[in-house]
């Protein structure tokens, strides 16, 4: 049931993260916000991983546990994809955030909108991964965990600096305030990219909550 209950989840943030890199992308047609462009790029990479995570899950909870092996290695791809797209989305965004050209940026509306609702979205697939991997202890899912807690952080930052932006889009503080929340969520992705990608437990179930 709760392998299920994994692979329902999976699909379900498949499903809900689809539509973020299309909406924001078009929101980089009505504003030039440098958070706003970062996001799309951390979005697009996010949800590239996240569909690696889903078909590795799904595969190798189809054939029962015959090959291990083939398995762990599967498992080990897909958190690999997973802090790949987290430091990859890091360095564009910092690069962003101090190479954009620093000009009017626009209608910030479509991006502010879906990353207000990605904190609500974001905070509860962190608490559902969570609940799902202390019931039965899987890489991918504990994956998933630190990722969903790393997306809820990212969408709360993206929301502070873009709101800032649409209140008062002219202004020296919003200008800054651009800059600083690609700088915060570059950093706290590759910090959490890293983890990912070299700590000592990524290739084995983690059973913490994801901190």
């Amino acid at each position: 049931m709760t392998k299920k209950a994994g692979e329902r989840t999976l699909l379900a943030s498949v499903l809900l993260s689809s539509p973020g890199p299309v909406v924001v992308g078009i929101g980089l047609f009505l504003g030039k916000s440098s958070t706003q462009l970062a996001d799309f790029i951390r979005r697009t990479a996010e949800l590239a991983a996240i569909i690696v995570s889903w078909a590795v899950y799904r595969v190798t909870h189809k054939g029962g546990q015959d090959d291990a092996d083939r398995r762990r290695h599967l498992e080990r791809m897909a958190n690999f994809c997973v802090g790949a797209a987290m430091g990859l989305s890091g360095i564009a965004m910092l690069y962003v955030a101090f190479r954009h050209p620093a000009a009017e940026k626009g209608n910030v509306i479509p991006g502010l909108v879906i990353a207000v609702l990605g904190v609500v979205a974001n905070t509860w697939f962190w608490y559902r991964y969570r609940w799902l991997n202390k019931a039965t202890p899987n890489p991918i899912l504990a994956i998933q965990c630190r990722l969903y807690q790393a997306k809820a952080w990212v969408d709360a930052c993206v929301t502070c600096a873009l709101a800032m932006v649409a209140i008062a889009p002219g202004s020296l503080l919003a200008y800054y305030m651009d800059i600083v929340g690609s700088a915060a969520v570059s950093l706290y992705l590759l910090i959490n990219g890293a983890i990912i990608l070299f700590g000592k437990n990524r290739g084995v179930p983690i059973t913490t909550e994801g901190t």
